[in-house]
């Protein structure tokens, strides 16, 4: 981790939850309707720069997702399997992917936090570091 890197990092809540994981750090946008399997958690769309990659069990981080009202589906059917991340923090607001969260919440009992980070901030995440992320939103960036 960068020593000027913070140690704790306050994000905007859009769907509550904690979680505790590995940072895979998408380079691109990602949708969840094509681009992802919910079956196995695999990013199958082979122009992503991470395809062949598996989210299941992270905290993804990436500037939104990319996609259309199917998104939500994605997401939720991904949470319902225990395929889908732990978590997702991004750079910029993504109401799909948050009502995707929500209605997994509701319909499953299953809470997967969605974050919104600065620039700043989401500069400091890096693939592979382990975070804790608090029911406030504070993102705790360990070794």
């Amino acid at each position: 981790m960068n020593s000027e890197a913070p140690a704790r990092i306050s994000a905007t809540v859009l769907n509550p939850g904690t979680a505790t994981g590995a940072l895979l750090v998408l380079d691109e946008t990602l949708s969840f309707w094509g681009g992802f399997d919910p079956k196995n958690g695999e990013i199958i769309d082979r122009h992503h720069p991470q395809a062949g990659q598996s989210v299941t069990g992270k905290i993804i981080v990436m500037p939104a997702s990319r996609g259309s009202a199917g998104t939500p589906a994605g997401v939720a059917e991904s949470i319902r399997l225990v395929t889908g991340p732990v978590a997702v923090i991004l750079r910029h607001r993504d109401i799909n992917i948050a009502i995707g969260a929500m209605v997994a919440g509701e319909l499953y009992g299953s809470s997967v936090p969605v974050l919104l980070v600065s620039e700043p901030e989401y500069c400091f995440l890096e693939d592979g570091n382990r975070v804790e992320i608090t029911l406030d939103g504070t993102i705790l960036i360990g070794d």
